[in-house]
């Protein structure tokens, strides 16, 4: 898993305002205690409200809000293949919309790494 999409997992989970050990993180998103405890510490010096400590837990101290757009790697994968699906069908009739959409997520998402013709 990347790191970034990793990071974003991490705040997902830590956006239910609960205490969350370094083990209970790691087990979640397949990486070693050691590994959640540099991005902890990472996330809290790029100012997320990240508070806590090894052996006692970590929790995000104020809401976060995430824009909606924001998606993981495979969210955004998952998304353009199945606007694609629809799209080729020319018997379906949600073709050009998907094509349509296909297009906007291009323009506004360069991350999803599809060109504007989808």
């Amino acid at each position: 898993m990347k790191r970034d999409d990793r990071i974003y997992d991490l705040i997902q989970i830590l956006r239910d305002g609960r205490l969350h050990t370094a083990a209970e993180l790691a087990q979640a998103v397949g990486v070693s205690t050691r590994t959640i405890w540099r991005d902890m510490e990472m996330m809290a010096r790029t100012g997320l409200p990240v508070e806590g400590e090894r052996g006692l837990g970590y929790i995000l101290r104020s809401p976060l809000m995430l824009p909606p757009t924001l998606m993981s790697h495979d969210e955004m994968e998952a998304l353009v293949e199945g606007l694609r699906h629809v799209a080729e069908d020319d018997a379906n009739p949600r073709a050009r919309a998907a094509r349509n959409l296909l297009t906007k997520v291009a323009t506004l998402m360069p991350q999803a790494g599809i060109g504007p013709e989808g």
